[in-house]
């Protein structure tokens, strides 16, 4: 299965997968031969259990961007135009309800951060825009119910 991103959200995968490997592991070793200089008795040592743990999360992250980036279909989202929303278009949404303007870019799973308004394909409101233009009404299944929005634009940022 390919991943589609932009090539920010590429970037930006090998460069925590970059800080992962020069930084975090190197730490983590340190940290976790501290614990065992302070503490050789290592099931009682919790300092070392919690290295030891927090070098596996680590690890495991390592893994699955490793996996996401061998992956990934970079799509260079500078050659897409159009009116119709797609993978890679920046929205301006209006909330039907409070007007509140929300702008959100359709990309990958793997780039998706809605606090940085970068919102997945598969999600909610990633599915209910697709396909859809500018002046159009999208009704998006929410836990607290349906919400309207509508499209006011569509750019390629």
């Amino acid at each position: 299965m390919k991943y589609p991103m932009t090539a920010a959200g590429h970037a930006a995968l090998q460069d925590e997968l970059s800080h992962r490997i020069r930084n975090e592991r190197p730490r983590l070793a340190m940290r976790i031969q501290q614990a065992i200089a302070d503490d050789t008795n290592l099931v009682e040592n919790s300092e070392y259990q919690g290295a030891l743990a927090e070098q596996s999360v680590n690890e495991i992250r390592i893994a699955e961007l490793d996996d996401k980036l061998a992956r990934a279909e970079i799509i260079d989202v500078s050659k897409l135009s159009g009116e119709t929303v797609k993978f890679g278009a920046t929205v301006t949404l209006v909330d039907e309800d409070t007007g509140e303007k929300r702008v959100c870019q359709i990309v990958g799973e793997p780039e998706a951060n809605a606090s940085k308004g970068k919102i997945s394909v598969g999600s909610p409101v990633g599915r209910a825009l697709i396909g859809k233009t500018k002046g159009t009404a999208v009704v998006v299944e929410t836990p607290r119910g349906d919400k309207t929005y509508r499209i006011e634009q569509v750019e390629w940022l």
